[in-house]
This record gives structure tokens, C-alpha cells and sequence, in this order.
């Protein structure tokens, strides 16, 4: 399901939000300025602080974030179809694919070793899920705790100029092919 505009949706009492739910509310809409936030990224020299101004300010960006890295949908279904797609993505005018992820820096380290994405996809940590708290995209995950909703969005400059979020297992509106259609 798409989520553009005003369109919201609400969160259970509690704040959980399984994959099947069809309940949500989004902080974050079409139109909006991405919150300030603070990802770690791992580079050559080890763990990096780096900013949404750093990676938003003046560019047109792919976001688009995953429950968990190393997890099935995530690695085999989500993320190859961003680094299969990464040439057209970046052909229409993107300077940046990114991932986010509510992991530790480390994980998402090993996790950009072992896809082979290094150099390709900008893979941020959300270490307490700070971002996907402020945007409104976290739940509660049963057995993995605090995590992000599967989505994606194209910002530009820092607004968010597309928004996608999945309200059902598996990848679908999020995914690299419905963005290439959105560019």
C-alpha cells in the first residue's frame, strides 16, 4: 500500500504492529521534511556517525528500510532488488540508495560484506530505532523487539517526494521496482 499525502493511519494502544496488521500511523507523509537523526554507517575506518543533513541535504535519495538485516524477506526478496536495480535507480537521477535498518552498526557492516553491497547501498544503522520512532514506522516485533516497518521512499533535498509502506508480508509497494516506476 502506497501512503501518500494526508493519509494516516493509527497504532494500537500499545504501539505494536505486526506485518498482517493493517493498523499504522505515520508520522511521516508526502510533502514532509525528514526528522533530524543520527544513523552510525560502517566505513574503512570503522563505525561513522552520519547525519540526515549528511546524507539528505542537496541530493535525491532512495530510502527504504527493512525490518531486520540477515533476515529472509530482507535479504533474499528486499535488498537485491535495489542492488540488481542500482545502475537504472541511479540512471533516473538518484544519488543515493540507502537502507535502514534497526540493527547495530556491526550487523549492518557484515550485512553490506555479505550481499555484496559495499560501494553501492549506503546501509544505515538505526541502532535504537531512534529514525523509525520519529517517522512513526516502529513496532514491536514478537521475538525481535523494537523494530522498523518495511518501506521505502524517495526524498529530495530532505522531503520526502514518494512514500511507500508495506501492510502485509513480503515485499511489494517497497520494493526496487515499484520506486522505479515513482522516478
Amino acid at each position: 500500500m502506497a501512503v501518500a499525502g494526508d493519509a494516516r493511519l493509527r497504532y494500537r494502544k500499545d504501539r505494536s504492529l505486526p506485518h498482517t496488521s493493517n493498523e499504522a500511523f505515520m508520522t511521516i507523509s508526502v510533502g514532509d521534511k525528514l526528522p533530524d537523526a543520527t544513523f552510525k554507517t560502517m566505513t574503512a575506518d570503522g563505525a561513522k556517525p552520519i547525519t540526515t543533513v549528511e546524507i539528505f541535504a542537496g541530493k535525491k535519495v532512495v530510502l527504504f528500510g527493512v525490518p531486520g538485516a540477515f533476515t529472509p524477506t530482507c535479504s533474499n526478496n528486499h535488498l537485491p532488488g535495489y542492488l540488481e536495480n542500482h545502475d537504472a535507480i541511479l540512471a533516473r537521477g538518484v544519488d543515493t540508495i540507502a537502507v535502514v535498518s534497526v540493527n547495530d552498526v556491526h550487523v549492518m557492516g557484515a550485512w553490506a560484506r555479505f550481499t555484496g553491497g559495499e560501494g553501492k547501498i549506503l546501509y544505515l544503522a538505526d541502532g535504537n530505532g531512534d529514525f523509525a520512532k520519529a517517522v512513526g514506522l516502529d513496532y514491536a516485533s514478537d521475538g525481535m523487539g523494537l523494530r522498523s516497518r518495511r518501506f521505502s521512499m524517495i526524498v529530495d533535498d530532505g522531503k520526502v517526494s514518494a512514500f511507500n509502506v508495506e501492510t502485509k508480508p513480503g515485499v511489494d509497494e517497497s520494493g526496487a521496482a515499484h520506486i522505479l516506476g515513482q522516478l
